[in-house]
């Protein structure tokens, strides 16, 4: 498959732009940014071509990975899948829940293939132990931690003007639920959510199959602190989330391999952006009981 990527930042220099250059299935066709400097910095170092404009490197692919800020990625996606490219796209989806929709519509009319990265999703250990417990009936209840330390080290991230105005509910939220959903069924209803220690939050959630789940998700942990946890408890006992023994690229590399094989037999992989967008609504009830008061 023949895959272009729109982005520069950090996340396409870490991730993206090298699990495609490496990705022996993938075409690396290139790189559009929006600093063209940046975008011909970044093509450089891989030997692809520097795009000048998101039609021109359209016109030259297949698919399109997406590594922008998420109201960005909302606008370019619906782009994309419109001029019937397939979509590697990052979480959160949008940043609204209209934004979303518009991009599975987009998908959905065009029938192009879609895969959120969300990056436990991708990775060995934790991926066959989510589908593992999918397969277990008699969940009670979970308690999810994802505490990271983006605005208390420093991480290439901190600078993010979105993840700033947003917090830690819209970056690692995502990966939380991903994680819930597939195991304790669709969220039925916010029962609650509370603000903690700078931009974290606290929210519990009532799911399909009747369990509950508590999260805790901040970016602001101390570093000594951070870490991702998940545990589950119910009728099979109680089980914990595994570490992974990867990071992003190999798991990111999965996920092209999931684009391809959606594109290839027309199944809906289970991270389209039709489960993005549940995500987004999701996240966006939580927002809404959390309440208009701004992260400090």
């Amino acid at each position: 498959m023949r895959i272009g990527l729109l982005g520069t930042g950090p996340w396409a220099r870490t991730a993206h732009a090298p699990a495609l250059a490496g990705h022996p299935g993938v075409d690396f066709a290139g790189v559009w940014g929006r600093r063209p400097e940046a975008a011909a910095e970044l093509a450089g170092e891989y030997g692809v071509r520097a795009y000048p404009d998101v039609d021109a490197l359209l016109a030259d692919v297949e698919a399109v990975a997406i590594a922008l800020p998420p109201s960005l990625q909302a606008e370019l996606a619906v782009r994309a899948a419109r001029a019937g490219r397939h979509l590697l796209l990052d979480k959160p989806l949008a940043l609204g829940v209209a934004e979303a929709r518009a991009v599975a519509e987009a998908a959905e009319r065009a029938q192009v293939a879609s895969v959120v990265f969300f990056t436990t999703r991708f990775q060995k250990e934790p991926e066959a132990w989510i589908e593992e417990q999918a397969g277990e009936a008699g969940w009670f209840t979970a308690r999810a931690q994802w505490l990271g330390s983006v605005f208390t080290s420093d991480s290439p991230f901190a600078a993010s003007a979105w993840r700033r105005e947003k917090g830690a509910l819209w970056d690692v939220g995502p990966h939380a639920l991903s994680v819930l959903l597939p195991v304790l069924g669709d969220v039925r209803q916010v029962l609650a959510a509370a603000h903690g220690p700078a931009d974290t939050v606290h929210l519990v959630l009532d799911h399909a199959t009747g369990a509950s789940s508590t999260l805790t998700l901040s970016l602001s942990a101390p570093p000594s602190a951070a870490g991702a946890d998940v545990e589950l408890r119910g009728e099979s006992g109680v089980t914990l989330l595994p570490r992974s023994s990867e990071g992003a690229v190999p798991a990111l590399a999965r996920a092209a391999d999931a684009l391809a094989t959606a594109a290839r037999t027309g199944r809906r992989h289970a991270c389209d952006a039709a489960f993005g967008l549940r995500v987004t609504e999701i996240l966006a009830a939580a927002q809404e009981r959390l309440g208009a008061e701004p992260v400090d």
